[in-house]
């Protein structure tokens, strides 16, 4: 079974869900080709540094961090699912330190010891807890999540043993760097919404009146299917971009 089929067996599936993380994913991919592009040095003007492109990448960060709340909501209702949440969590950790261990050879100085899946892993574990408690209190718990980091920080945090937590100062670089706080609350508060949203029947309602043209399939396919697309997209585009590149010396 798909890490991406594990809910469907559960309750059903949300194809607005799966659409909004489908077009989170093809942001990324585009992100990522960008980011290829001015590492082989063929972008005309570095990007890396632009707010405005560094917002776009922290956007889509923040969209599957949200979505892992709101997954937890339609995926366990009022009663948790521990054997499917613990292959879906165990496959993602795979994902996670495979990440870590192939961008360690990579790219040695800047290697992610603590990117998105490794959120996403921490998040689902943390969020899990709260599943079956009122959602005033999953998103208080989110909106101080969000809110500690900008209160807290101090050089002890500022290693990658423990810079993951979200407290460093200065924390080590790192291609992709989502750490705990505040990340972790964007999940809180998508779980305490999503139980609000089901408990008034807006779920039930959305999946009588969800659109169903190509676009949206699309979406939701990519959706569906956003873990693999992770995983396998810059392995494929970095090396044609780096091609590419030493064919236009």
């Amino acid at each position: 079974m798909r890490i991406d089929q594990l809910t469907e067996t559960m309750r059903f599936r949300l194809r607005s869900i799966d659409a909004l993380r489908g077009m989170a994913i093809a942001g990324v991919v585009v992100f990522h080709l960008v980011w290829n592009l001015e590492f082989a040095g063929l972008l005309p003007v570095a990007l890396s540094d632009n707010p405005m492109w560094l917002m776009f990448g922290r956007t889509l960060a923040g969209t599957f961090m949200l979505l892992v709340g709101v997954s937890l909501a339609l995926a366990h209702g009022n009663k948790f699912h521990w054997g499917p949440f613990c292959r879906r969590i165990t496959v993602v950790l795979v994902a996670a330190l495979t990440i870590t261990a192939a961008t360690r050879l990579a790219f040695a100085d800047k290697f992610i010891y603590f990117g998105i899946l490794h959120a996403i892993v921490a998040a689902s574990v943390l969020a899990a807890a709260f599943v079956r408690l009122p959602p005033l209190i999953s998103v208080s718990a989110g909106v101080v999540t969000l809110s500690l980091p900008l209160l807290i920080s101090d050089q002890i945090f500022n290693s990658r043993w423990l810079a993951w937590i979200g407290f460093a100062e200065s924390p080590p670089p790192s291609n992709d760097y989502v750490p705990i706080f505040p990340w972790v609350g964007l999940t809180l508060i998508g779980l305490g919404l999503a139980k609000s949203c089901i408990a008034r029947g807006y779920d039930a309602l959305l999946a009588k009146t969800e659109p169903t043209g190509r676009i949206m399939i699309t979406l939701g396919w990519l959706g569906r299917h956003s873990l693999s697309i992770y995983l396998i997209h810059q392995p494929i585009l970095l090396p044609v971009v780096l091609g590419g590149a030493r064919l236009l010396e």
